[in-house]
């Protein structure tokens, strides 16, 4: 059967600030090799790598702002985020738990450091993924999905290789919580020194790992921690090594074959449907949010 090949392993570029809180390496789509099209549904991957956050009285974070016609995906591997949006959605993303925020026809929202963990300060770390919507669905009511790290489906790996974390998906039999509008994976792999596990994900779908913490070799091309690897679309098999103890998140999607309109927090198919999303937050329509 046909491997994955590693396309391209990708190093994290200079880092910013979203808001006062959170310092990112944006991988999707500010690498030439990872275009919203290239990684369709992933429209947006941004990784905040491990942090200390000073502690604070007042919570850091972003602050109210709106989105329209896809989903924002937030990982809380370290630390705490607390979230509230204009459709009623909201509450505290605990370490190792997912926030899955489909904004579809618009809401607001902020997401901040959670105010005990603010407080205390200490280690931080955090994937924030955007997942493209059909256009069918870009218009459906906003939802919002808790994930509780308890509730993901689990896998321990043979010979003592590690285990897998399922978010989205049913992989090995272990089924993720996480609803989707597109057939999507999102495994957290968490791999002991020497482990090794030979993942089988569907052809065609836009395949990509982000090294977390560790190295790793996939397919024999090694990566290490803060690190991308992309995969090719061919072939549905590929292997992949732990050098050391490494936590490794593999994101996997059908494409959505459609126009992307992009601009700002809005993602839609056309420059009139960009237009009106503007025309409509200007006009109130995504509800109230307190700053």
């Amino acid at each position: 059967m046909k491997s994955k090949n590693v396309e391209f392993v990708i190093s994290p570029g200079p880092a910013h600030m979203v808001g006062d809180g959170f310092r990112v390496h944006n991988f999707i789509p500010a690498h030439p090799s990872l275009s919203m099209h290239r990684m369709s549904p992933f429209i947006m991957l941004d990784y905040n790598a491990k942090m200390y956050v000073v502690p604070s009285n007042k919570p850091k974070g972003v602050g109210v702002h709106p989105h329209r016609g896809f989903e924002t995906v937030t990982i809380a591997y370290k630390g705490k985020v607390a979230h509230h949006d204009s459709s009623g959605g909201g509450g505290i993303i605990g370490e190792g738990d997912v926030q899955w925020m489909t904004a579809a026809s618009g809401v607001l929202h902020k997401e901040y450091f959670e105010e005990e963990f603010s407080k205390k300060g200490g280690e931080f770390q955090m994937v924030q993924l955007w997942v493209n919507l059909p256009a069918k669905y870009k218009m459906s009511p906003p939802k919002y999905q808790a994930i509780l790290n308890e509730n993901m489906g689990r896998v321990d790996l043979e010979n003592n290789a590690g285990r897998l974390e399922i978010i989205a998906g049913e992989y090995l039999n272990a089924k993720g919580p996480a609803s989707t509008f597109t057939p999507i994976y999102l495994i957290t792999a968490y791999l002991n020194e020497n482990g090794v596990h030979n993942f089988k994900l569907p052809e065609n779908y836009n395949t990509g790992l982000v090294v977390l913490e560790g190295e790793i070799e996939v397919e024999g091309k090694k990566a290490s921690a803060n690190q991308f690897v992309l995969m090719s679309k061919e072939g549905e098999n590929f292997e992949v090594k732990a050098s050391k103890e490494s936590k490794v998140l593999i994101l996997s999607g059908e494409p959505i074959n459609e126009p992307i309109a992009a601009h700002g927090p809005f993602v839609m198919n056309t420059r009139e449907e960009l237009i009106q999303a503007f025309m409509d937050f200007n006009e109130g329509k995504f509800g109230y949010l307190e700053d």
